[in-house]
């Protein structure tokens, strides 16, 4: 048998092209944080509608992540990619030159659908063209690009707001914010065109030579067939099983749905982790100790570099170290180091100390379930349900951000929370969920590390109490070895 090599360059090539996607995601969830304010003062907005400015793009997330996959499935993951790119842009230009509240919500929900279909169709993509062991670097890099978003965008903001005039920045500057965001959406729509389509999905259409072409593409002829006879075998399994992948047979079945409940609890207990917290509302929450805006929006940029340290070491430790140790020992970090910063918070401590915390918590949070949640939602379910499931999960991510935006000023100005807790409650509330999601991985989390797409369902199935019993005839180490 000849040892078998993969095509890096070409990979690497296409799985960059897609995590565009990611600087885009990063970049449309942080420029709203530069735009705000003057947006509110040029256009008059109360503080209802000021918050629903913000707040109007989740939804468009949910209706994407919930939509995506019966499209993805019906017209290729390529397809999909191409149609996010074009809402991007029409977000992009259509935001920055609304002239009201009205057209301003509805360029921004347009922008919310394409976040909502590129956050589950992208990493279905990348795992879909990667070999095993490098599926976790693939996917690590439209962490990177998105949390890389996030920072540049910051910048962006303020380089644009420097040294202009306060009517400038209200008339104009919050424009060309908004707008700024053309340069990676065309790039990416352009790019998009030079991807392959996914040979798995070409494999599901019983596209032979086109599948093969790419398999071919992406290693050598004789893997290529392997693979596929590989493919193809897992598909008449998965037909077998349940003859249509839509909502309702999902849900039906009770393996799949047995998977699913998994996939989105994942997504979930990600967004409740205390991320989003930080994410969208660091400077509020410093405040609370620093006692300033200024001081508070400086030290904020510590916490942005330190979840691109932790992506960055996430890249590589994925695939060798695996990804249930991360998972499991990240999740009790994280909830050590919030108990740490609400240690702080509940002493008014002053100075670094209560951001040593939050920094410790970030990076340990993007060393683990930053990629990780995004990592395994990609890979646990089966061919016949992976894009709606996909959908699914990611809906529940979003549905959980949205609650957390939502429900975390209340907490945070809540006169009573504030007198006992000091700004901590919403923390411990986190390192709460943190001890759940260590517990969650340690019992329904089987290692996927190594494992080919095609041989993920019975290693999934095999730590239920109800299916594990029939899987363990299929849980060896053949099985999970990609041939």
């Amino acid at each position: 048998m000849s040892t078998r090599k993969h095509n890096v360059p070409y990979l690497i090539f296409i799985c960059a092209i897609a995590s565009i996607s990611g600087i885009i995601l990063g970049y449309d969830a942080s420029v709203i944080s530069g735009v705000i304010d003057p947006l509110t003062e040029h256009l008059s907005l109360s503080p209802a509608e000021s918050g629903w400015a913000v707040s109007n793009v989740i939804l468009g997330c949910i209706a994407g992540a919930w939509g995506v996959g019966r499209f993805t499935d019906r017209f290729g993951r390529k397809v999909t990619l191409i149609v996010t790119a074009i809402l991007f842009t029409i977000s992009a230009i259509g935001s920055a030159l609304a002239n009201d509240l009205t057209w301003f919500v509805i360029y921004r929900m347009i922008g919310g659908l394409a976040v909502g279909m590129a956050s589950a169709v992208t990493p279905l993509y990348i795992a879909e063209v990667s070999p095993k062991d490098l599926r976790g670097r693939m996917l690590g890099m439209q962490q990177m690009l998105m949390v890389g978003g996030q920072l540049v965008v910051y910048i962006v903001n303020y380089l644009i707001a420097r040294g202009m005039a306060h009517e400038w920045v209200v008339s104009m500057g919050w424009r060309w914010m908004l707008a700024s965001a053309l340069i990676p959406c065309v790039l990416f729509l352009v790019m998009a065109f030079f991807m392959p389509e996914s040979p798995r999905w070409y494999a599901m259409r019983n596209q032979r030579e086109k599948s093969l072409k790419v398999l071919t593409s992406l290693s050598n002829p004789g893997h290529a067939e392997r693979l596929y006879a590989e493919i193809r075998t897992s598909i008449a399994t998965d037909s077998a099983l349940q003859s249509t992948p839509t909502s309702h047979g999902i849900l039906r079945d009770k393996k799949s749905s047995y998977i699913l409940w998994i996939g989105c609890a994942i997504a979930v207990l990600q967004q409740v982790s205390g991320i989003n917290i930080l994410m969208y509302f660091a400077p509020s929450l410093l405040q609370n100790v620093t006692g300033n805006t200024q001081d508070s929006l400086f030290q904020s940029i510590f916490l942005g570099l330190a979840l691109l340290a932790g992506v960055s070491i996430a890249l590589v430790a994925f695939d060798r170290v695996g990804r249930i140790p991360l998972l499991r020992w990240g999740a009790l970090g994280c909830a050590a180091f919030l108990l740490f910063t609400s240690w702080a918070f509940m002493s008014e401590a002053k100075g670094y100390l209560p951001v040593v915390g939050l920094v410790g918590f970030i990076f340990v949070f993007g060393m683990s379930w930053s990629l990780g949640a995004w990592l395994l939602i990609s890979e646990i379910f089966p061919n016949r349900m992976r894009a709606v499931a996909m959908g699914y999960a990611f809906c529940s991510l979003w549905i959980s951000n949205f609650i957390v935006t939502q429900s975390f000023p209340m907490m945070n100005r809540n006169p009573v929370l504030m007198e006992h807790f000091h700004g901590a409650f919403p923390l411990l509330l986190c390192s709460g969920f943190s001890i759940i999601a260590f517990w969650f991985v340690g019992r329904f989390l089987p290692e996927t590390k190594g494992v080919s797409l095609e041989h993920i369902e019975p290693l999934m199935l095999s730590k239920s109490r109800r299916f594990g019993g029939e899987q363990e005839m299929f849980v060896t180490p053949k099985s999970v070895s990609q041939k």
